[in-house]
């Protein structure tokens, strides 16, 4: 015992610094890529205009933030975000669970389900701004629509991929349609929920700073699309990096559920 218990402990701190390691590492070359960057735009190797440099897009941020309204910006677009996300898993996951309770209603609505998935959802936008008006509700389905196809396809595979083996066994004790979704279905499904959570992190970014892009008066979309027109690429850069960073935050949080529930 007291062999395997100093190899455990060898191991586990082999593993941290290994974890060290590539943090570091990362660090490095993100820090190594601003460097150039900024260096390129001093010595015009780039023309800082249409590429900016860190310290004008710091500049930038400095005084969107002087302005006092940056963390609105923020906040808008992380709502809209995440309701977003939410609502599109959540209904995707729901009428994944209905095509799969009835083959019936499946067969008829597939190829449904395959044509909205290879339809540009950007097409719709126009028509859901006259539906939905100039706001938030029109960015927030713009968002929904993206990425609630690619939920249901994703959760829906996941779920007729479980043995059907298993299946038969419950069917055999006697288990109803429920009880087969709950105890087996949807826990041997949990993997393939993760991952469908992992693709709408990115679809419901890209859904609302679409949304933000044709109707927002505010957002992080409506600061790249109103740089844009004054000529001030430093605040499209700027937005850019936020959402970067913002994107990455999301995802780890998914992450972090992922280690939980795996």
């Amino acid at each position: 015992m007291t062999n395997y218990s100093l190899e455990h402990k060898h191991y586990l701190k082999n593993v941290k610094k290994q974890n060290t390691i590539i943090i570091v590492t990362r660090l490095v070359i993100l820090i190594t890529f601003f460097i150039l960057w900024e260096i390129a735009g001093y010595y015009k190797w780039v023309d800082p205009f249409l590429t900016s440099t860190p310290s004008r897009i710091l500049k930038s941020l400095i005084k969107v933030y002087s302005e006092g309204t940056l963390f609105r910006h923020i906040l808008v677009t992380c709502f809209e975000t995440i309701l977003g996300f939410i609502s599109s898993t959540v209904l995707g996951t729901l009428i994944a669970i209905l095509l799969w309770t009835s083959d019936f209603t499946y067969k008829v609505l597939d190829p449904y389900v395959v044509v909205l998935n290879a339809l540009p959802k950007v097409a719709l936008a126009p028509i859901i701004i006259f539906w939905m008006g100039n706001g938030m509700k029109a960015i927030i389905l713009v968002a929904i629509l993206i990425s609630i196809v690619t939920t249901i396809i994703s959760v829906l595979n996941g779920f007729r991929e479980v043995s059907e083996d298993k299946i038969k066994l419950l069917q055999t004790f006697g288990a109803s349609k429920l009880q087969i979704l709950t105890h087996l279905i949807i826990p041997a499904s949990v993997p393939t929920f993760i991952s469908a959570l992992k693709i709408n992190v990115g679809l419901s970014w890209v859904g609302v700073i679409m949304g933000e892009f044709l109707v927002s008066k505010e957002g992080l979309g409506f600061l790249i699309v109103f740089g844009g027109q004054i000529a001030q690429l430093d605040t499209v850069m700027m937005s850019i990096i936020i959402l970067s960073v913002l994107a990455y935050l999301m995802y780890q949080i998914v992450a972090v559920i992922e280690k939980k529930f795996l």
